[in-house]
This record gives structure tokens, sequence and C-alpha cells, in this order.
């Protein structure tokens, strides 16, 4: 016992010395990083705000064009009146609707220059009636040039392509995207503060297009049951109409002006007035979906030659509900969802990752109103909601107040269950699941939020539940504070065959085991930032930590017992060059320590990014990382890497990254360091107008250090080819290899798509398993190769009817 004694005194001496070392550095490390803020803030103060382009308001007879005549529109406005006759979208301008819209002529250069004139002219024409805002988009261009492709919705992005950037509420929190390309293909998408770009989005709206001599026109309507929305009499948003023009640079052009000196975007929009007496809500949507399939698969994976086990043909009713309030309330309810994808998800190579890989949300029911569910932590990932029998959703936002709800009941829940150097992921029968969500915006660009979720586990007793707070403030134009933090209270299922396989493991210094016991624990997690964007100089610092027992069952965090610091220092640089439109040098240091302040990772890296004509992006960088990973310190480990990305012309855009150095093998028995690849190489090839190739290759390897053996060493490879008879009607095919475990996969697929909602499908999805591979199959006499393991048909039709 006087022996246990005195090591454990040693113990927790050495755990004292190396927290006080930890700290010390850190303090001196952040001492060195806030120094260099200073320091760069004196130096760039009078580059920000006397050389460069479009930094505060454009004098008279002088742009960054250097044209007298010209200057950029800073928060325009622009008063709407109503439509005095029929608008047909057919992509001419002959219809009476148009003679008296309100039309804006003056465009300025958002990229590659800042405020400039535009190298060729736009127009965008604005009315509405009481039904839907019309919009007629003119671009002004040499035909020959312009690039569009007739392609599926939401694949138009290499094109030109012109729309609105509207924020109905006008309080820069989101706003739509929606755009099409010169043929009338729609592409739209939704930006939120708090969590960005959303290209998943989609809304229902109405586009044509025409090439003509003198450019392109897109006509649009935009229903008002599709928006959300204020209910007062008078409507006043907040937009810009926004074109993007690739050509030597991927050009854009605005009708608000932007400056790169203020970081928020959406508060340099323009203003519409004059829109009156059009209400928000009041449609009832049903999506009625049927989805027959019939599926097979190998009778034992261990025999090839055993043939396959061909299922029954089944037919799955759903039934999917949508009602928007007048008051600002949009309620979704869908009985028996079908939420079957018609692609798989991208193979990720994770052969050396202890951690969960990361989904995207693709379903309708969860993709609408999403944004109000995002925060710093990933309390909520919904594809944790695997197989709902029911599941209902409501929207609501009242003057700056937003809220969000959604439940479910899950035939069959995925559960995450994070540690400290990995995570594991299991399955536990039914759930019910409820999800909550506020926010109150204030000021621009300001929020203050609260999130509930509970997760009840009904075939094992269990359950877990978030509660937190989160906000984010913007001050001074250019600096955001933002925070959270995140309290959870688990009650593990008394079921210990749910976590066989980790059963023997430990968390929390020893005082949980890892199986599903029964116990009951609390945990936590926090996060901080401090943020700069601005023109010149942006950094970012922030603070993370998740304690050893923080779980959240309907969310999507892999680690907890994690501290981390990090700071990001960067700068811009926008020569007046024929190869240059943006040069910008980087660097990334992070900190990482457990509970017990026990040193786990530190982490550097420098990278000049690189924007240059022919709309190439280049980025070299060069990192330097220590680990201690399953109790071995790692040290001294150097990786290089190197990402390109160039759509150099119409028909092909070309890409790659490579990444050579140091790595830890985790995945075997005794962790060692190692020297190996990851390489990704992907194109976009225009065949012509309706036929695009989309082939992509990811490899990695990792070899012992000093010339050892093999550790691993495999690809994966995937190509996409769609063919697109019209706008309604495309043939996609899918092809996929992975060298890891020998699998080949073949899905094509038929669709008629009327508009984001009615669409048809008709595909197949199939598997092949190469048998030859197998050491303990090998027949001289009768050898298996490539077999057939896994087969489905189906068919998916669903059709939204709006009331």
């Amino acid at each position: 016992m006087a022996g246990g004694g005195h090591a454990k005194e040693l113990s927790d001496r050495e755990d004292r010395v190396r927290t006080g070392e930890f700290l010390r550095g850190s303090i001196a490390w952040l001492a060195v990083g806030l120094a260099i803020t200073i320091t760069t803030s004196t130096a760039l103060a009078q580059v920000s705000e006397d050389a460069a382009p479009g930094s505060g308001r454009p004098q008279a007879g002088s742009t960054d064009s250097g044209k007298p005549d010209f200057r950029p529109l800073l928060k325009p406005s622009l008063h709407v009146a109503p439509a005095r006759g029929e608008i047909v979208l057919d992509g001419e301008l002959d219809d009476p609707g148009w003679e008296e819209s309100a039309r804006v002529t003056s465009f300025s250069e958002n990229f590659p220059d800042e405020q400039a004139e535009p190298e060729v002219p736009s127009e965008a024409w604005v009315t509405y009636d009481q039904g839907s805002l019309y919009l007629a988009l003119i671009a002004y261009d040499d035909p020959s040039t312009v690039r569009a492709s007739l392609r599926d919705r939401d694949q138009i992005w290499q094109d030109d392509y012109f729309g609105i950037l509207l924020d109905t509420y006008g309080d820069a929190s989101w706003a739509y995207f929606l755009f099409a390309n010169p043929l009338g293909i729609q592409g739209d998408t939704r930006f939120a503060t708090s969590a960005g770009e959303d290209d998943r989005f989609d809304i229902l709206y109405y586009s044509e297009g025409k090439i003509t001599d003198f450019g392109y026109v897109i006509e649009m309507r935009i229903p008002f049951e599709s928006l959300r929305f204020p209910d007062r009499p008078e409507q006043e948003w907040r937009a810009t109409f926004w074109r993007t023009r690739p050509r030597a640079s991927r050009e854009q052009y605005t009708w608000a002006a932007m400056d790169r000196d203020e970081s928020c975007f959406l508060c340099q929009y323009g203003t519409l007035t004059g829109i009156e007496g059009v209400k928000p809500g009041g449609a009832l949507e049903l999506l009625p979906t049927m989805v027959t399939s019939q599926s097979g698969q190998i009778r034992d994976f261990d025999d090839p030659r055993s043939g396959l086990d061909n299922g029954g043909l089944d037919a799955d009713p759903s039934l999917g509900l949508r009602y928007s309030f007048p008051a600002g309330i949009t309620a979704d309810l869908a009985v028996n969802p079908d939420f079957s994808q018609v692609e798989s998800d991208v193979a990720q190579i994770d052969i050396n990752s202890t951690f969960a890989l990361f989904f995207p949300e693709r379903r309708r029911l969860f993709q609408e109103g999403s944004d109000v569910f995002e925060s710093f932590i990933d309390a909520v990932f919904t594809r944790s909601i695997n197989d709902p029998q029911v599941a209902g959703k409501a929207i609501g936002r009242m003057g700056r107040t937003t809220f969000g709800y959604i439940g479910a009941l899950d035939e069959n829940s995925p559960i995450l269950i994070p540690f400290e150097e990995r995570s594991f992921i299991g399955q536990t029968g039914k759930s019910v699941s409820n999800i909550a969500r506020g926010r109150q915006t204030f000021l621009e660009d300001s929020y203050a939020g609260a999130l509930l979720t509970d997760r009840r586990y009904v075939d094992h007793s269990g359950s877990n539940t978030a509660i937190g707070a989160d906000g984010t403030v913007r001050f001074l134009d250019k600096y955001r504070f933002e925070w959270q933090a995140v309290a959870t209270h688990t009650d593990e299922p008394d079921d210990p065959a749910l976590t066989e396989g980790i059963n023997g493991l430990t968390f929390d210094r020893g005082r949980h085991t890892a199986r599903f016991d029964g116990e009951s624990f609390w945990g936590h997690a926090e996060y901080a930032s401090i943020e700069r964007d601005a023109r010149t100089w942006n950094f970012d610092f922030d603070y993370w930590a998740y304690s050893p027992t923080f779980r959240v069952d309907n969310g999507f965090e892999t680690r907890n017992d994690l501290r981390r610091v990090s700071m990001f220092q960067g700068l811009n640089f926008w020569p007046e060059s024929d190869i240059f439109d943006r040069i910008g040098p980087g660097m990334f240091a992070r900190r990482e320590w457990n509970w017990e302040g026990v040193r786990k990772r530190d982490f550097v890296q420098w990278w000049v990014n690189a924007s240059l004509k022919g709309q190439t992006t280049i980025e070299p960088s060069f990192q330097i990382e220590r680990e201690r990973f399953a109790g071995v310190e790692f040290g001294g480990m150097r990786r290089f890497n190197l990402f390109v990305n160039s759509n150099f012309s119409e028909p092909v855009r070309l890409g790659f990254f490579v990444s050579r150095g140091d790595r830890i093998a985790r995945n075997v028995d005794s962790p060692v360091m190692g020297t190996g690849t990851n390489a990704e190489v992907f194109a976009t090839i225009k065949l012509f107008r309706r036929l695009v190739l989309e082939p992509e290759l990811a490899y990695a390897d990792l070899f012992e250090q000093d010339g050892g053996p093999e550790i691993f060493k495999g690809f994966v490879f995937r190509t996409r080819a769609s063919f697109q008879f019209n706008r309604e009607l495309s043939l996609r095919m899918v092809v996929q290899w992975d060298d890891f475990n020998g699998r080949f996969d073949v899905e094509p697929l038929v669709t008629y798509r009327i508009n984001p909602f009615t669409v048809f499908f008709a595909g197949m999805n199939s598997s092949y398993t190469d048998y030859g591979r197998r050491d303990d199959l090998l027949d001289p006499l009768n050898p298996a190769g490539l077999v057939q393991t896994r087969r489905q048909f189906f068919a998916k039709f669903q059709y939204l009817l709006r009331m």
C-alpha cells in the first residue's frame, strides 16, 4: 500500500509539472500571437485604410477604374412597382408587365477588382403581382464567350449565372441565393451568417433563359409562397443582384457595391421597397411519395458461389405535409417518410482514422430551416435520425426572434460514442428525439441563442439530454466575438450487448466504463472565439473544451476529453497584375491537451494561397506537429501539401491535392511513425453541352520509416457521367472502385424532374466484391474473382401539391 501511495504522489506531481509547463507554454504562445496581432495591426492600419482599393466612400470624379463618370452604389435603394400586365417566362422582354418595372443599370465589380466598373454592363428589372416577384436579368456580352451547360438543377456553378441575393427580414442573419444560368437552369443556396452557404437548400421558383446576339437574358418568377418574410403592409427587403462571369478571372458583379474591409456581407445589400399587400404563408403542401424496390444479396458472404437471395417486391408509400402560417411559422409532418438516397455517399478513405466520418444531410424534411439548428458545437446532426416512422418540424420567425423544433420516432437509431482518441458507432433500436432551438438577433449580424436536444431510447432504457446557449456579437465592422456553452446528461442503456467490442474500455480516468451498463453522468463543452475579417489582415483566436463525459446523441461530436487553443493569422494582397488576382499568405497554430493537462498535440502550418488568372488557385503549405497517441510520443512530424484547382477553359476543370510526410499509423496493434502520401485528383469534363464527366481519384499509402514495410496502400476511384436530354430528363451513371476492400459499385439512374420536389427516379445499385483477395477462399482449380454480392432495383415517384 505504501508503494502504491508513493506512486500516486509521484504521478500527481508529474501531472502538476506537465500542467504547469503547458500553461506557461500556452501563455507564452498566446502572448506571441497577441504581439503579432498588435504589431500587424499597427503596420497594416495605413495600408488597410489608405492604400487598398474601395476603402471608405468613393470621391466624385475618382474611382478604381480611373473613369470619372463611374460611381459604385453603396447600399442603394430601389422602389418596386406592381406589374401593369401579364408576364410570360420565355426569355423575351416584350410582355406588358415589364413596361413600368423598376430597373437597375449600374453594377460594380466585386472580384477581382473591388468597386470597379465591370468590363461588360448588366441590368436587372423588378416587378411583382399578388402572387410572385418577377426578375428580368440582362447580361450584355459576346455570346460566343458565354458559358452555359444543359445540366440538372444545382449543377450550374462553372457556368455564367445571374440572380438575386435576398434578405427578406433585413437583419443580416441569412439570405436566399437564387440564380439561373443562360439556359434558365436553376441553382439555389441559402447563406447564413452562423453557418455559411448551404448548397443543398431548395425552393420552388421558375426561370427561363435565352442566349441572344447581345449576351443572354433570364426571366425569373419567385412565388411569395416559397419565401419566408414578415407579415406587414409594405415589405422592405435587403437585396443585391449578382452576376458571375467566368473568364480569365471568375468575375463577380453586384448592384450593391461590396467593401472588403467590412466583415458583414449581408449588411452591405441594397434595399427593395414598395412591395405592398403581399402575404407570407397560407400555402398547404402535400408531398406523397411511393418507392418500390426489389433487393437481393449473396446467400453466404464466405461462399462466392452461393448466389443471390432475391427478396420480393416492396412498395413503401409515405406522405409529407407542410403548411406555412401567415404568422411566420412553417410546420412539416412526415408519416413513414422516404429517406432513401438515389445516389450513395462518396466513399471516404478511413483506413487510418479512429473517428467516425461525417456525411452531409440530403433529406428535404431537414434541409429547410437547417440554419436555425446550426451552432458552433455540433449538438444537432439530423442524420442521427435515421429511419423515422413519423417526424415533425416547425420553423418560426416573429420579428427578430427565430425558433425551431424537430421531433421524431426513429425505428433504428445510430449512436455515436466519443472518447479521447477514437469514437464508436452502434445501433440502439427505437428512439424518440426532440430538438428545440431559439435565436434572438440584435444590432447588425449579432444574435443570442438557446438549444435543447433530448433523445429517449424505447427498446432499451436510457437517454441523452443537452442544453446550451450561444451567441455572436459583431463590433467595429471587422470584429466578431463568438461563444457557446453546452451541458449534457447521459443515462446509458443497460445492455452491454450494444457496446460489444469496447466493453473493456474505461473513460474519465477510470470512473466510468464504455459498456452500456446503466451509468449516469453529466458532461459539458465550451467554445469562445474572437475574429477579425477584413480586406487585408484577418485573424481568429479560438478556445474549445469537451469534458470526458460530454456526449450529444442527437449531434455529431466525435471526440471528448479535450481542450484546444488555436490561432489563425492571414493576409490578403490584391495586386494589379496580369498573373495574380489575389495572394494570401497565412499561418495556423494549435495546441491540444486532455482534461488532466497532458499535452496531446502541437500543430503549426504555413501556406500561401494564390488566385491566378485562368481561374486557377494554387496553395502550397508546410506543417510541423507532434502528438501523443496511445501513450506514445511522436515528435518532429513534418508534412508538405499542395492544392491546385483550375477552371482554365469552359469544357475542363482540373484539380489535385497531394500531401507527403510523416504520419502516425493509428489502426495497428502498436502505433508507429510512418512516411506516407495522401493524394486526390478530380476533374469536370464537359464533352459537349449535354454530357459531363466527373472523375475523381483518392489515394493513400503509409510505410514505416527508413525504408520499412508497407502499412497500407490503396485508392478509391469514382466517376459520375451525366447526360441531360432536356431540362427535365437526365441519365446518370456512377461507378466506384474501392481498392481497400475490393468493392466495385455501379449505379445507373434515370431522372425526370419537373421541379425540386416533383420528381421520378428509376435506377439500380449493384455491388461486386473481389473474392480473389480472400486467401482463405483461394481455389486454384476454380478461382473466384469479382462476384455480385448486393443488388437493388428501385423506382421512386414524388409529387408536390401546393394548395
